[in-house]
């Protein structure tokens, strides 16, 4: 019953559970982080709550904003204090959002239980609390342990330098309790992460070194190494770095998934300048290994910072029954939807552009394509035509909706994007064929950034109060 499960703790007991179960409604609203720095806004960034329920008179609309206490946080990606890594613990609930800033390195802790559809802040932890007791800086991820505690990985160092490190929050108390990590080794560069206690191990990625792409992307710090190339294997056990494995130099392994089924031993990572999806996985040895499975073609172009266009994947997920793979190429402005019922050879089943750089009668011309006849039609909604590509993705638990965000980071909208900071992002939203794969725009959605209150914002991570694909881990 409902009620047994409700003293159960916070999520689902297993992941088919959570996206088939008759006590996983519909997402009703959506959290999301909205971006003031680097727009010429002096505002500070905020939470913003969007009805996303089409009954509701509020539909596709902002029905919440939260603004953070401070200017230029760069609020990015959100995580929860508690998910289904502690469902049976009836002493938990999912009820705090953790919201670190990827610049001012401070980490606000937000209560969405009291109020659902008006969060408030619960705690601030400020970055001299990383700085001393973690030595690290610039927080991205995070994610809850079946412990309690929190886990949020770091791009660096408090003097800007590049270092994958890792700090530990109290799931109570949110105080800094240091770094997760142990032991004197640990990788140059971080980014993102997941783990498979199963497995004994997490896996974490590497952007870059954030002084450097503080400001925007400049090519010549390709050539410096300021960019990440590994995906960095952990000890879950011992918390100790023991392995790294080379994507290739300036691959730029950004997003990295697991399969959600606890048992699994392998996963995929989107790098993002390669436009390279690799399959990572356990060996006969034990150690750990990847393989390249899907790769973007860059397209030769005129009228660009470059005379070779990647995809850029930014985002990847996948479903909760480990079906199909999803992911954003923001460059190229398209969503793609491969099969992975063989993970080794996935098959693209679905594909929509929506924006992106190369749209017929922008300033870009394409050359060569290794994949189009001509270049996209500009993406038009309700009469808005959209600036920026698809970025952010976010999934239904039941598989059949993708959400999308247009924003990546401001320093690089600023720089890819100009119209973006002039108009704001937007959040779109896929239907998606579940049977034979397939996207289609669902044309009565759009939540536009650009018409709010203090001036077009820049709109981020998604997450559902009842958790998502990409928050949930199951032990």
């Amino acid at each position: 019953t409902s009620a047994k499960c409700e003293a159960c703790g916070p999520g689902y007991a297993t992941p088919l559970q959570a996206m088939k179960g008759k006590y996983c409604p519909r997402e009703e609203i959506l959290y999301l982080p909205c971006i003031y720095r680097n727009t010429g806004i002096e505002k500070p960034d905020y939470l913003a709550t969007v009805d996303v329920d089409p009954k509701s008179p509020h539909y596709c609309q902002v029905i919440h904003r939260l603004p953070m206490p401070n200017l230029k946080d760069e609020l990015h990606h959100s995580g929860w204090n508690a998910c289904s890594s502690c469902f049976g613990d009836a002493t938990k609930k999912r009820n705090r959002l953790i919201l670190p800033s990827l610049i001012s390195s401070r980490i606000y802790v937000v209560d969405v239980g009291t109020d659902l559809r008006a969060p408030r802040i619960h705690k601030i932890v400020e970055p001299v609390e990383l700085f001393w007791k973690g030595n690290v800086a610039n927080p991205h991820t995070s994610h809850c342990l079946g412990s309690g505690e929190i886990v949020i990985s770091c791009l660096g160092d408090p003097s800007g330098n590049g270092k994958g490190g890792f700090i530990l929050l109290d799931g109570e108390t949110f105080e800094v309790k240091g770094n997760w990590e142990k032991g004197e080794k640990v990788p140059s560069m971080g980014y993102d992460f997941w783990y498979q206690p199963r497995h004994n191990v997490l896996m974490s990625t590497e952007w870059g070194t954030p002084k450097v792409l503080a400001g925007g992307f400049d090519p010549a710090d390709l050539e410096k190494g300021h960019y990440g190339r590994h995906i960095n294997v952990w000890d879950w056990n011992s918390h100790t770095y023991i392995q790294s494995i080379d994507l290739g130099e300036n691959s730029i392994p950004l997003e990295i998934r697991f399969l959600h089924n606890p048992d699994a031993s392998e996963g995929f990572v989107g790098c993002a300048l390669s436009g390279a999806v690799h399959r990572f996985y356990k060996t006969e040895k034990g150690d750990w290994a990847a393989e390249k499975v899907i790769e973007v073609p860059s397209k030769k172009v005129k009228g660009w910072l470059l005379p070779d266009m990647p995809g850029l994947i930014t985002d990847i997920l996948i479903s909760l029954d480990d079906r199909f793979l999803y992911f954003s190429n923001w460059l190229h402005g398209d969503i793609r939807q491969y099969d992975i019922t063989n993970t080794r050879k996935p098959k693209l089943v679905g594909q929509v552009f929506l924006g992106g750089s190369i749209t017929k009668g922008g300033p870009v011309t394409v050359v060569e394509d290794r994949e189009l006849q001509c270049q996209p039609e500009p993406f038009v909604i309700k009469g808005k035509k959209v600036a920026g590509g698809p970025q952010m993705i976010q999934l239904s638990l039941d598989g059949k909706r993708l959400y999308v965000t247009s924003s990546l980071y401001s320093s690089w909208d600023k720089q890819f994007y100009p119209d973006l900071i002039k108009e704001g992002s937007v959040m779109l939203q896929i239907d998606v064929d579940t049977e034979r794969g397939g996207l289609k725009v669902n044309k009565n959605f759009l939540v536009d950034f650009g018409k709010e209150p203090d001036g077009p914002a820049l709109a981020h991570e998604i997450r559902y109060p009842g958790g998502d694909s990409t928050s949930d881990i199951w032990m």
